[in-house]
């Protein structure tokens, strides 16, 4: 395959290919394969699909920023989750170009770099807001989904550990054994935060009886 055949022909296939994966449904799968095109061209492949996936996470990093602060984390769940879909696709396409490029002359792995550019180009922009907006949902409970809760404080976790420290309190309620042990002379402690805890339901409608969870407001 020459250069001229590469850039006119098979690339604009396999560009409209990752585009459809980078905005299908999660449900939705294709497979697609282009192993012909990767032993002459992996370094071009590789940089032009560093490009592409670039360029859209930039576009979801735009919609976020003007996504209403309240739906936000429903926003980046979303994006998140349809990235994440998309990425089980796209990574078997260049498991080729993984193997004989990426893995022998970079030393990475092509999903660690995908994941990367989500985490530079997405979550680092939109995690200063996400954090207290998550610790605020966290204190009204059914503000958020419980699930797209858990989603997005362990997607964040998944691409920076490191980001701990923002919001230690938020990240150990989804993330087993992040904190130390607990140490007997602590036990006072944890017993004051869940007393506090269970004020917060209880000031927010919810009461320890209310199996029901309706707010108390909805029973009046």
């Amino acid at each position: 395959m020459t250069a001229e055949e590469y850039r006119t022909v098979y690339w604009p296939k396999l560009e409209r290919a990752i585009e459809h994966l980078l905005t299908q449904s999660p449900m939705d799968h294709i497979s697609i394969s282009y192993e012909q095109i990767y032993s002459s061209h992996s370094e071009l492949l590789y940089n032009e699909l560093m490009w592409k996936i670039t360029s859209h996470l930039e576009r979801v990093s735009s919609e976020l920023q003007a996504s209403p602060p309240e739906h936000l984390i429903d926003s980046f769940n979303l994006a998140l989750t349809q990235y994440t879909a998309a990425l089980h696709c796209i990574v078997p396409v260049f498991i080729y170009m993984n193997k004989f490029y990426i893995e022998t002359k970079l030393n990475r792995d092509l999903r660690d770099d995908l994941m990367k550019l989500l985490s530079d180009h997405v979550a680092e922009k939109h995690v200063s807001t996400l954090l207290p907006l998550l610790k605020k949902a966290h204190s009204m409970p059914f503000q958020v989904k419980p699930s797209s809760m858990a989603s997005v404080v362990k997607g964040l976790y998944a691409l920076r550990p490191d980001w701990v420290p923002l919001a230690p309190a938020l990240f150990s309620r989804f993330i087993p054994q992040i904190d130390p042990p607990a140490l007997e002379s602590q036990l006072p402690h944890y017993a004051d935060q869940d007393k506090k805890l269970q004020m917060e339901l209880f000031h927010n409608g919810f009461s320890r009886g209310d199996q029901s969870r309706k707010r108390a407001s909805e029973e009046s």
